[in-house]
């Protein structure tokens, strides 16, 4: 939980009021994503060695020995690599054996969506291509997320909206650092879009996701979605206005709010 504290200001609340074994699961799930991200995002590793290391992490979690294939696979890079990152093996062990095999399998999928993405150069020019990006970081945590409620205690939900979910949180999150993915060389705005247009991928994404959110039953789920969920309407609003991310003041009132 420190970790996850480190490392996420908007999910850390939501998973640490969550029923043990969801939480547990949902911790290693998140801090494994978090893990590879890093990889992903990494400003001094080569694009060569981040598909290299993402392919490992692919091939490791579809191995019967995952934290041995992992420590071995991570370990020349102690002195590059942050924390989080050199700690999955940790945050593997961390999951429930009955709900690993839902992690494992989302956490390999990604791990090589990702290695396509770098080695293309995160090229988007269309909204398809956006479309396909957004799944790849964040419309399968949605789907995996279902499957993990639907394990929990049997809560249904739609797939579909599940990955507008995701998708509409991670766009909120390519709105907010859209000067720092630039600095960097990355744009995931696809050719022809402003702020304007990706305001609207935004918000049609988060619109799905509300309707998710709304057919859940009241339970771990539903308690666990809103949060994230209102964070990201307040933020795409904020920066609407001009505004770029929420204070620590008004994320303790909307989640107040929202849990209340």
């Amino acid at each position: 939980m420190t970790m996850l504290k480190k490392t996420s200001r908007t999910f850390y609340i939501p998973i640490s009021h969550m029923e043990f074994g969801l939480k547990e699961a949902v911790t290693s799930a998140y801090l494994c994503m978090r893990a590879i991200d890093e990889i992903e995002d990494h400003e001094e590793l080569s694009d060569k060695l981040k598909v290299e290391l993402l392919l490992g992490v692919h091939d490791a979690f579809q191995t019967a020995h995952i934290t041995e294939a992992i420590r071995k696979l991570l370990s020349p890079y102690r002195a590059v690599l942050p924390a989080v990152t050199m700690q999955l093996d940790e945050w593997v062990a961390l999951c429930p054996s009955s709900g690993a095999p839902i992690v494992n399998r989302y956490i390999a999928k990604m791990a090589l969506q990702m290695s396509e993405w770098v080695q293309n150069g995160w090229n988007i020019q269309s909204e398809e291509d956006l479309d396909r990006y957004t799944y790849s970081v964040a419309g399968m945590v949605g789907e995996m997320l279902s499957e993990l409620w639907l394990w929990h205690d049997g809560t249904q939900s739609d797939l579909t909206k599940a990955v507008a979910f995701g998708r509409g949180l991670q766009a909120v999150n390519i709105l907010r650092n859209r000067s720092e993915d630039i600095k960097r060389g990355v744009d995931f705005f696809p050719d022809g879009w402003g702020f304007k247009e990706m305001q609207q991928y935004t918000r049609r994404n988060l619109q799905q996701a509300d309707s998710y959110v709304a057919d859940l039953k009241d339970g771990p789920a539903s308690k666990f979605c809103k949060i994230p969920l209102a964070l990201a309407h307040a933020t795409v609003n904020l920066i609407s206005t001009g505004g770029s991310k929420l204070t620590r003041d008004t994320v303790l009132k909307i989640v107040s709010r929202v849990t209340g």
